[in-house]
């Protein structure tokens, strides 16, 4: 028997195995991150997302956006094309030390979630204060020294004068 030859056999077969590898793959969504000032702006792209499903959780210093997206289908529908990606996504992200954590605000505006995170008050620039050299200042006392200069009790004591 006589095969017919289709050129796009190949292509349709390395397209369903595509399809299924991106089934079976994490689901995450984009995102932008900008740093503004003294706050970190994050922009996660969250179409067609109901604002109740998303799920904002804080532990140490790793913030993980959980949302949900479900497209109803009314029965007796027949599914010609369906492109559009629905399920459970997750994103994960790591949050520096310098980050203010406690502080973080969320909003979600025409399918967008915005997460503003402030700069923590201990890394923010801050102005040390120098003092004109007068005595006016700490003193730091020693016990007394033997002839290669090592203290009996080596720890310095803080002392304001």
């Amino acid at each position: 028997m006589l095969m017919r030859f289709d050129p796009f056999r190949e292509l349709d077969r390395f397209a369903d195995q595509m399809t299924r590898a991106a089934a079976q793959a994490p689901r995450s969504f984009p995102m932008d991150a900008v740093r503004r000032g003294e706050q970190f702006l994050v922009h996660l792209d969250l179409p067609g997302v109901e604002p109740s499903s998303i799920n904002l959780t804080v532990e140490r210093n790793a913030l993980t956006v959980e949302a949900e997206r479900r497209f109803d289908r009314a029965q007796g529908d027949e599914v010609l094309v369906a492109e559009r990606p629905q399920g459970r996504f997750t994103r994960q992200l790591m949050l520096s030390d310098q980050l203010d954590s406690e502080r973080i605000e969320a909003n979600y505006n025409a399918g967008v979630l915005t997460l503003t995170i402030p700069v923590a008050e201990t890394a923010k620039p801050r102005r040390v204060e120098v003092t004109a050299g007068g005595g006016d200042g700490p003193v730091i006392e020693r016990d007394a020294q033997d002839a290669n200069g090592a203290s009996a009790d080596d720890r310095g004591k803080l002392v304001n004068a």
